[in-house]
């Protein structure tokens, strides 16, 4: 990449203007108020990734539960396992909350990453008018000329004794030339209503917020909040064979039956063995013979 010479004009944040910057005062006014779960609302420009910048802030003490870390561009971010997740500026929703969800039982804190899948969905679905299924454990699919394609995903990282950042990033506007690989798509490709991140940012961190709240007055009990039976509904790897890649050359193959009470992911073998799988396990989650 050449350098750019400091003596060019910048880009201005409105070159654009199919993708104009989020307004951050109206964010902040429709989601931090008396009694919310959010508690503050940041918008960068640019950065490496929300979710360790926020980690980072966390563990200063310099973030309270319910923090919102927005940026409009990311230079290194990052999903399951490392992997990269690269797009274009004011793009797509690239951000990471702070949840702390101390009256639940450490073990049912892997419930949030699904939790957080559930309450974008529902999100989306209200605000873009697109029907948006999950792949266990951390993807978003959306359904572009006929084919699923991946159009955002999760990752959930604990920030020492602070509670956990969930990083989420959606493709909003990316175009059918920008498709970093041929399986991603955006709510645009998938026929979204409407594009304009600031409300879509409103939905899905209120339904965060309610899902969140539900799950904490249930303890985190999954089956009681409804979170287990609406996770199930809209997932699109239930009853498909599948693969699943494990540490030391192992794999799973078989159906895709259950998510069970813990989140984790039930197999159903050729050997007629049910065998649950943790998202924490998993190296890759293939269709079967791919």
């Amino acid at each position: 990449m050449t350098p750019r010479d400091a003596s060019e004009p910048q880009p201005s944040r409105w070159s654009d203007l199919d993708r104009p910057p989020l307004g951050a005062a109206a964010l902040r006014r429709a989601l931090v108020r008396p009694g919310s779960l959010w508690s503050e609302l940041d918008v960068v420009q640019r950065t490496g990734s929300t979710n360790s910048d926020l980690v980072d802030r966390a563990a200063k003490g310099a973030a309270a539960e319910g923090a919102v870390l927005v940026a409009e561009e990311q230079s290194a971010g990052r999903g399951r396992l490392d992997r990269r997740w690269t797009a274009p500026a004011r793009s797509g929703l690239f951000f990471s909350v702070l949840l702390d969800p101390a009256e639940v039982p450490l073990a049912r804190w892997g419930w949030l990453p699904l939790l957080t899948g559930v309450a974008v969905a529902t999100g989306l679905s209200r605000a873009a008018g697109v029907d948006t299924a999950l792949k266990w454990p951390n993807d978003l699919l959306v359904t572009v000329d006929g084919a699923e394609r991946k159009t955002g995903g999760i990752l959930a990282e604990r920030a020492g004794d602070r509670g956990v950042v969930v990083g989420i990033g959606i493709n909003v506007s990316l175009r059918a030339e920008e498709l970093p690989v041929p399986t991603a798509g955006s709510l645009a490709l998938a026929g979204a209503a409407g594009t304009d991140r600031d409300p879509l940012l409103r939905a899905v961190l209120r339904s965060l917020e309610q899902w969140y709240g539900r799950w904490r007055e249930a303890g985190g009990d999954a089956a009681a909040s409804g979170l287990q039976e609406t996770y199930a509904a809209g997932c699109a790897t239930l009853g498909r064979t599948v693969r699943a890649d494990l540490p030391g050359d192992r794999s799973v193959t078989g159906e895709a039956v259950a998510v069970d009470g813990d989140g984790r992911l039930v197999i159903a073998t050729e050997e007629g063995v049910q065998e649950p799988v943790g998202a924490g396990d998993v190296i890759h989650l293939r269709p079967a013979g791919a």
